[in-house]
Order: structure tokens, then sequence, then C-alpha cells
């Protein structure tokens, strides 16, 4: 087995154990929980450093951690181009009252903004459309509705926002490799996630490459096969 597969066998292992235990939800980021394994936390701030997206597009708010922690990293990358500030669009059917409030009383709430709606849905998308404009890099994290038709349908809508150079995230695609018994009572599960999405999706298209340089960099991550480069 080579180094990298080797890692890759003791990432998996250490997430199994690590979902029976919770330790994915006592995760916080400048205060606010985030969802996110520590390694993925560092393959993020990596893309947002030297992609220095002007928007940057997350489906999924839960608790609010993932979207202050991407705009506490567009803080420290400063005005955009002509000085405009960069945005964090932040997209979810349902944003709790706690949450919103919590946004607005962080420093970094303020370059925020929520979009409460179905990521696929065509009025959404047109508004986050409208509000991209033609700014760029911009920069995309999937972390919504994890069956495959919604995740698939995510990355149809939102690769074509993408700018080449820049990612598409695809978290949670490690769910392909968990046992069975992780999904009970789940509208998802092996064959049935973001990541059957994601290889479906890469099928389907010549735009976008997997990164894997990212994951293998970073080891402990929920979005093997997940890093998704724009090339064209």
């Amino acid at each position: 087995m080579r180094p990298a597969e080797q890692m890759r066998s003791i990432n998996l292992a250490w997430i199994q154990q690590a979902a029976r235990h919770r330790h994915l939800f006592q995760q916080e980021w400048l205060g606010e929980r985030f969802f996110h394994l520590p390694g993925d936390m560092v393959a993020l701030q990596h893309l947002f450093w030297n992609i220095r997206p002007e928007v940057a597009l997350l489906t999924g708010v839960a608790a609010g951690g993932g979207q202050i922690f991407a705009a506490s990293m567009m803080g420290l990358l400063g005005p955009g181009g002509n000085g405009e500030a960069r945005r964090v669009i932040a997209i979810d059917p349902i944003v709790r009252e706690s949450v919103r409030k919590a946004f607005g009383q962080h420093p970094h709430g303020g370059s925020i903004d929520v979009i409460e709606g179905d990521s696929i849905d065509d009025a959404v998308f047109a508004d986050v459309r409208r509000r991209v404009g033609s700014r760029g890099p911009v920069l995309v994290v999937l972390d919504l509705n994890h069956t495959h038709a919604h995740v698939h349908r995510e990355l149809e809508l939102y690769g074509s926002l993408v700018t080449p150079g820049s990612y598409m995230v695809v978290l949670d695609t490690i769910m392909e490799d968990l046992p069975e018994e992780h999904f009970a009572g789940k509208p998802y599960g092996k064959g049935n996630n973001p990541g059957t999405a994601t290889r479906a999706f890469l099928a389907e298209t010549d735009h976008f490459v997997v990164d894997t340089d990212i994951e293998d960099r970073v080891l402990m991550t929920l979005a093997p096969g997940g890093f998704l480069r724009r090339v064209v």
C-alpha cells in the first residue's frame, strides 16, 4: 500500500471512531460551532489565502461557524478588486434566528449575506448569480443536503459560477466509504451521498479535476476526492 493510501485508510478508521463520540460537534471557530475536521479547516484556509476569492458561496448554514470562518478569512485578505468588500453568501432553507443574531453581533458577520431557501431552487440560484455578477475569483463549498440527487444538482449549478483556477469543495464525500450503519434513518447513505454525486459529476464534465494534493497534505478530511479545481 502506498503511503498516501495508507494514510487515507487511517483517516477513515479515525473518522469512524470520531463519529461515535460526536467529535465533529465539538469544534468552534471564533466562538461559533463549526462542524468540520481541523484538517478541513486547514485545507480551506489554504484555498482562501491562495485563491483570494472576491465571493465565497457556502451552502448549508447549521450553527453558522462555517460562514464565520469564511468571513474571517475574507477579512484577512483585505478589500477586493476596485476596493469592493469581499462577500460570503450563505444559503440554507432554514436559518435559525439565533444564528442570524450571532452573525449580526459577530465582528466578521457584516460580510455575510444570508439567502434562505433551497440551494437548487431556480429562484435562489438566480439570486445568487445576480449577487455574484461579474466578480471573481469565486470559491464554492457545498455542505447542505447530502443526497446524491441534491448534491449533483448543486454541482451542476454552482460549478458554473466557479472561476477557472478556483475550487468547489464538496464536504462529506467520505460517506461513501463509511459502513451503512452510520446512516440509519437518514435519506442518504452508501450509494446515495456527496461522494457518489461528485464522481458522477466528474464523469460528465472536463471543467473540474480532483486535487488530491490537498487531502494528502491535511490527511484528516471529510472530503476525499472532494477538492475540485476548475481547469477551464
